[in-house]
């Protein structure tokens, strides 16, 4: 039975029934466990350019791809890895994109490594706090993403723009851009 009529939600969630459960369960809840944060970092990376939905559709693929994220793993990829990768019908076949996640790995390993955990690092920007935009207007990057984009950078993450930040932001629950009459607002 569909329940569209008994909750409004969120306009760019309605049309399918992937987006519909991943706004409804997902989108904008805050994400606190470390490797899922850079799992949806490296994700947002790979939709650079395209629809959520792609990514959405091949999330189960880029799991099985990629070790199902778990840095360790996949910061140990080696060439081999990436042509294995770059041949996957599954995901999204960038060789840029695909690099990046290796390297994303690596740095996460060298954060924990050093006894920084991802999950401090990606909420000290709000002091652990979830921001709330205002629920009418929708913008694409914010003064906070250009700032969280520039820190990755200096630590060499790539596919970290400013843009691609402020979608991981929403993502992960540090935006909560839930619309005013959605019920998950």
């Amino acid at each position: 039975m569909s329940d569209t009529h008994l909750h409004h939600r969120c306009n760019w969630a309605e049309g399918d029934p992937l987006m519909r459960a991943y706004h409804d369960e997902e989108w904008g809840v805050p994400q606190r466990d470390p490797r899922m944060l850079w799992e949806m970092l490296m994700l947002e990376g790979f939709q650079a350019g395209l629809a959520w939905i792609i990514v959405l559709r091949k999330r189960e693929a880029f799991r099985e791809a990629f070790a199902g994220f778990d840095p360790r793993k996949v910061a140990k990829f080696d060439g081999k890895d990436v042509e294995r990768l770059m041949a996957d019908p599954g995901i999204v076949r960038a060789r840029a994109k695909i690099e990046a996640t290796i390297r994303g790995a690596r740095i996460y390993c060298e954060m924990e490594d050093s006894g920084e955990n991802f999950a401090d690092f990606c909420w000290s920007f709000t002091d652990g706090q979830v921001l709330k935009g205002d629920g009418t207007s929708w913008i694409a990057s914010s003064p906070l993403s250009e700032k969280i984009s520039k820190e990755l950078k200096k630590r060499g993450f790539k596919f970290v723009g400013p843009t691609i930040v402020y979608a991981w932001m929403q993502a992960v629950g540090i935006v909560n851009d839930h619309a005013l009459g959605c019920f998950r607002r």
